[in-house]
This record gives structure tokens, C-alpha cells and sequence, in this order.
């Protein structure tokens, strides 16, 4: 049930937030049955007193508010002394193939802040008692590796998200953080004013993140002309969907830009999959389960003109963090789905109902969020949580656009103190 919570940190990466979304965040919490929230807090621990004990296999430990355990050797593994671990470079020095894996401390002392381990060979480790609970499995249970918004179009309409400003963009680094920021809630943002060229579309995404070249080039610049063997190359309209599911590891973030439309429709159709996901678990939890669980293949065969490709990706549909069920990909893509054959004959029937709730929550109109691209205004969209689609159009419609990076992005993002 952790996606339909929205998770804000109140130290770091969103302090202070704005008062729009505090108040929409207040007005949803009451008004929308259908979405639950809650704020994380993630600051310290209110309650500074400490309990714990001694068992035969962990240290069982009771701090602000948390009842923790901790594995032996996992305590000795992740000793931060200067002869375990390095903190300069932030890699340990500890070979962990030198512990004893039935490892016990000789001796253990706990005072108002920390916790202190000797072991058998006479070495002690010190433990600060908050970063214990900042890194116990029993903590990150409660947290999302993400801060998000899950959205519906009312949702994200009424939140208002601004775009950024192509020069500010380009020279700030407070309104790249605030790009970011609003990327990593909502899955998409906007910056405009930027020239409608493929040269200057290739500039601004690189203010982001490294571009990520694939079998369709660096940066593509394409039209209606079927040029290559994808339906992306047509007039025709296209449901909803993320690209490069044939990918063993899918693009993780796409980026759109219109340079030029004489003609008419071609609107940019954006799904929060987020959004749909967690209206399955919390309706069909077992369905949940099996899209998280079954593997399916997806696959891309081109032959057209100079091009011959074959590429084939594996995964469920709905991958999750198996710690605390978040999910962070999503892998949705009816045309390049390839034979399914890995799934046993017994529960072929059940995918396929699971399948079809997903995909009709996907299709609700109230999910749809309808954009119009114009020249000047470049799309970003995280490409493992909304899906895009468009409406089919007549004449000359001109799109830039390419793959980066997803680690990279997420780089640039904790560099500027967001969480990601």
C-alpha cells in the first residue's frame, strides 16, 4: 500500500515545501476517497530513550519510537572505524569473507547516542543510535526510495506545476533543483522557451543528464514517413504505453520536443502507471502480486531499409522494491509484447485478468492527462512510471527528442540535495 502515499522528507530534499502543495496535499487528504496520503517524517527520532537486548542470533534495539534488529555479522560488516571503512572514498576496506559468520560481540555498552560493540579479537565498534534507525531494514520498511505524487489528471491539474524557464534553466541551479524536484514527484516535467531546434533540444538535456544513445541514434529528429519499422513513425494514434520494453534494462527517462505541426491533432496522451498500479493492489492485491511476480518478454524486429534489429527484454510487468512493495518500473507496452512463454499453462488465465484490470484503470478517462506539444516546449518524461500516447494527426508534424541516462539524472538530482 505504499504507492497511493505521498512521502515527503522534512529535512534535505524538500524543506521547505511550497504552500501550494501543502494545501493541496491538505485538500486531497479530505477530499479524494480513492487516494490516501500520509507525511513521512524521516527527521529525528522525538523520543531519545534506548532499549536493548542481547539475543541469540541479532541485538534487538529500541530507539525513537522503533524496535530494530540488527544481525551480528551484519554489525561487524558495516563498522565505520577507519580500519573498516574508508570515509574519504566511501567504500569499505573490511573484507567480509574474514568474518565469522557466527560472530558475537564480547561486549556491548549503549549511552545517550551511541552504541558500542567489542568483539572477540579485541576490536570495537561505535554505532551513532540514529544512524541505526535511518539504516535498519525495519526503517526503510516505512520509507519510499522515491518521494512521489501519484497522480490522475484532477490531481496533477490542480497542483499547478510550473515549468521551468529555458534561460533560468540553463544558468541556475535552483531552477534546475526545482525542474528536478517536480520531475521526481510527478514523473513529468516541462521546460519552455527553449529554440525549436534539435541542437538546442540536445543542450538543455544535457543540463540533466548524459543522453543515452540506442539503435534509433543520439538525438532523433523524425516525421511521418515510416522511416523505421515503428508505429511511432506514422499519423496513426497510439495508446498508451513506455518505450524500449524490448530493452533488458527499458530508457529511463524520455524527452519530447515539437519543433513543427502544420496540421491538426497529435496531442501527447500521459499516464501516471503509478497511479493505475496502486488502484490494482488496493482493489485486487493478488493480481498486484502476479504482475509484480511473472516475467514476461517483450520484443522489437526491425527490417526496414538499412536497419535490422532484434532486441528482446524480460520482466514483469510491474517491477517493486520486495522490502517495502514500491514499485519504481513499470514495463506496459501492448504492441511489443512478444509470445508469451513463460508462464505456466495454469496461470496464463490469471496474468491475463490481472493484465485487463491494469490496463482498464490505465484507460480511464479521468487518468488521462492531454497535452498539446508546441515548438519551444520539451516534454521529460520518467519512462518506468508515465506512459504517452498521442492522438492521430494530419500533416507535417516534426518531433526531436531522445533517451537519457536514468542513473545519471538521479546523479545530478542527489548532487543538488534532492532525494532520489
Amino acid at each position: 500500500m505504499y504507492l497511493a502515499r505521498v512521502f515527503f522528507r522534512l529535512h534535505g530534499y524538500l524543506q521547505p515545501i511550497s504552500k501550494t502543495q501543502a494545501s493541496l496535499v491538505s485538500r486531497l487528504i479530505r477530499t479524494q476517497n480513492e487516494v490516501r496520503y500520509y507525511w513521512q517524517v524521516t527527521a529525528a527520532p522525538q523520543s531519545t530513550s534506548c532499549h536493548w537486548q542481547l539475543q541469540e542470533e541479532c541485538l534487538e534495539l529500541s530507539y525513537g519510537g522503533l524496535v530494530m534488529h540488527f544481525d551480528y555479522v551484519w554489525l561487524r560488516d558495516h563498522c565505520r572505524s577507519a580500519s573498516c571503512y574508508n570515509s574519504k572514498t566511501n567504500q569499505r576496506n573490511l573484507d567480509t569473507s574474514h568474518v565469522e559468520l557466527n560472530i558475537r560481540p564480547a561486549n556491548t555498552r549503549v549511552d545517550d547516542e551511541n552504541l558500542f560493540l567489542t568483539w572477540p579479537e579485541g576490536h570495537v565498534t561505535r554505532y551513532n543510535l540514529s544512524w541505526l534507525a535511518q539504516n535498519s531494514y525495519e526503517r526503510q520498511k516505512q520509507r519510499a526510495m522515491q518521494p512521489r505524487i501519484i497522480w490522475n489528471s484532477d490531481i496533477y491539474t490542480n497542483a499547478k506545476v510550473s515549468s521551468a524557464n529555458w534561460d533560468k534553466f540553463m544558468t541556475c541551479d535552483d531552477e534546475l533543483k526545482k525542474f528536478l524536484r517536480n520531475f521526481l514527484l510527478y514523473g513529468i516535467a516541462f521546460v519552455e522557451g527553449v529554440p525549436p531546434t534539435v541542437e538546442a533540444t540536445e543542450t538543455v538535456t544535457q543540463r540533466v543528464s548524459l543522453i543515452r544513445e540506442t539503435m534509433y541514434g543520439k538525438m532523433w529528429n523524425f516525421t511521418s514517413d515510416f522511416s523505421r519499422g515503428d508505429t511511432a513513425y506514422t499519423k496513426l494514434a497510439l495508446d498508451r504505453h513506455t518505450d524500449t520494453s524490448y530493452f533488458q534494462e527499458p530508457c529511463g527517462i524520455q524527452v519530447f520536443h515539437c519543433l513543427k505541426h502544420e496540421g491538426t491533432g497529435g496531442r501527447t496522451l500521459l499516464v501516471d502507471g503509478f497511479y493505475s498500479a496502486d488502484q490494482v493492489l488496493q482493489k485486487t492485491p493478488d493480481n498486484f502480486e502476479l504482475l509484480a511476480r511473472v516475467p514476461i518478454k517483450h520484443e522489437y524486429i526491425e527490417n526496414v531499409s538499412d536497419h535490422r534489429n532484434h532486441m528482446i527484454g524480460i520482466g514483469p510487468v510491474l517491477n517493486v522494491y520486495p522490502w517495502n512493495n514500491e514499485v519504481y518500473m513499470i514495463r506496459y507496452n501492448n504492441y511489443d509484447r512478444a509470445v508469451i512463454n513463460t508462464i505456466p499453462h495454469d496461470i496464463v488465465k490469471r496474468w491475463y485478468v490481472a493484465h485487463r484490470e491494469l490496463t482498464t484503470e490505465l484507460r480511464k478517462p479521468e487518468n488521462e492527462l492531454w497535452v498539446k506539444l508546441k515548438p519551444g516546449k520539451v516534454l521529460f518524461i520518467d519512462n518506468w512510471r508515465v506512459m504517452h500516447g498521442r492522438e492521430s494527426f494530419t500533416g507535417l508534424r516534426q518531433l526531436c527528442g531522445c533517451y537519457l541516462t536514468r542513473d545519471d539524472v538521479l546523479n545530478t538530482a542527489r548532487s543538488l540535495g534532492l532525494q532520489a
